[in-house]
């Protein structure tokens, strides 16, 4: 079908609750995707920080193909290798000893809000539930992470809210140690806000933050479903800010495509979850678990960690000197391959120039544009990125 019939159908049979851009993307290749006319365009935006290899990785390819022969799914009563697999290669390269497996970032902090909420009950009796979260931080669309999440805006038409969630300023030792109480559970933050504006944490808060639920026998859950698999530069983000949370969650970059979350916790909040307590009918099955293997075999041994960090480097580099060019620019801030331009102007307008010029980005909160390419993304791809982002603040420039 060409864009126009795509368009069409889809506008006319799927549920309204995507602003899609007006394009159609029928195949992928690396960095860059393919329109049904058979245009090509740089995807900076990988799937929203999804695709960590890119699109149609070789490897990756064949894992699936050699999978699919042998076994796609079956229930978590039983045992499989892929399973167990990727359940050691997590916990071998982090702080955790234990996984739950599931299908999206938002189960996975489901699990997390659960496992929490389990762990204080066994440990502090059942009025102990409440957990913290910031301000303009995004944790899924189920009920409880959308009762999680500190955005009233996504929480509109969905009242009444799950209880026990209340949200607190951002970076901000004060007003959060002033809202602990003897109900408080958990506190749930992302190391990176992404939907909230790629806005890091200071790393003397989270340390502030680690020793203050340490005191207060609090458990610490660290959302890592954006920040993870690499996209700071090294496997996860807390390892940049050397503060080790209780939980942590995972997806997004995990399966390079195919969804897949995790859960990950220490031994002993682990045990809190037992036969019954939680489960996923497809949560960890053998195609996803398999390709997230290989990629996280790619990553660790194939040098891509390391070569991330440079590409990041390399790009903040380029939007620090566009800074330098452009007043309406107020900020560049990310790490790794999650950087972001907050502008002082719409971002919009910015977002479908640069798709006219066949460079795909993103926009969040408004004015903070977004960049989470693939991580094999090239320096030769990056300084097309650079150089679009010129021509279309140049032509913003002359308005």
């Amino acid at each position: 079908m060409l864009t126009e019939e795509i368009q069409h159908m889809s506008d006319q049979y799927v549920m309204n609750t995507y602003n899609r851009l007006p394009l159609s993307i029928v195949r992928g290749q690396g960095c860059h995707v393919y329109d049904a006319e058979g245009r090509s365009y740089l995807d900076c935006v990988g799937g929203i920080a999804v695709n960590t290899l890119g699109y149609s990785h070789p490897d990756l390819v064949t894992s699936i193909e050699r999978q699919a022969r042998h076994l796609l799914h079956t229930s978590n009563l039983f045992y499989t290798e892929p399973q167990a697999e990727l359940a050691h290669c997590l916990v071998e390269h982090s702080f955790a000893d234990k996984v739950f497996f599931c299908n999206s970032g938002a189960e996975a902090n489901e699990a997390a809000i659960k496992l929490a909420r389990k762990y204080s009950h066994d440990h502090f009796g059942p009025n102990r539930s409440e957990i913290l979260t910031m301000v303009n931080s995004f944790h899924g669309r189920t009920m409880a992470t959308l009762s999680a999440t500190g955005q009233t805006k996504v929480q509109h038409g969905f009242e009444p809210l799950v209880p026990g969630f209340t949200s607190v300023p951002f970076n901000d030792i004060d007003s959060l140690e002033a809202k602990i109480s003897d109900q408080t559970a958990a506190i749930m933050i992302e190391p990176i806000l992404g939907e909230g504006g790629v806005i890091e944490a200071d790393t003397a808060y989270l340390k502030a933050l680690r020793d203050l639920c340490t005191a207060r026998n609090i458990l610490l859950i660290f959302d890592e479903v954006q920040t993870g698999i690499g996209r700071t530069g090294t496997l996860f983000a807390y390892e940049q800010f050397r503060v080790q949370p209780d939980i942590m969650t995972l997806a997004k970059g995990l399966g390079g495509g195919i969804p897949i979350g995790a859960c990950l916790a220490t031994e002993n909040i682990a045990q809190a979850f037992t036969y019954g307590t939680h489960g996923s009918t497809f949560g960890g099955n053998p195609l996803a678990c398999t390709v997230a293997r290989q990629i996280l075999r790619i990553l660790l041994e194939g040098g891509e960690l390391e070569r991330c960090q440079e590409r990041g480097t390399y790009l903040r580099k380029g939007l620090l000197s566009l800074q330098e060019q452009f007043s309406f620019i107020k900020d560049v801030r990310g790490r790794g391959l999650l950087q972001g331009i907050e502008l002082s102007i719409d971002g919009k307008p910015i977002v479908m120039g640069c798709l006219a010029h066949r460079v795909i980005i993103n926009c969040t909160m408004g004015r903070v544009l977004r960049f989470i390419p693939p991580l094999i993304i090239t320096q030769a791809e990056i300084d097309v990125l650079l150089a679009t982002l010129e021509k279309v603040f140049l032509k913003q420039r002359e308005a």
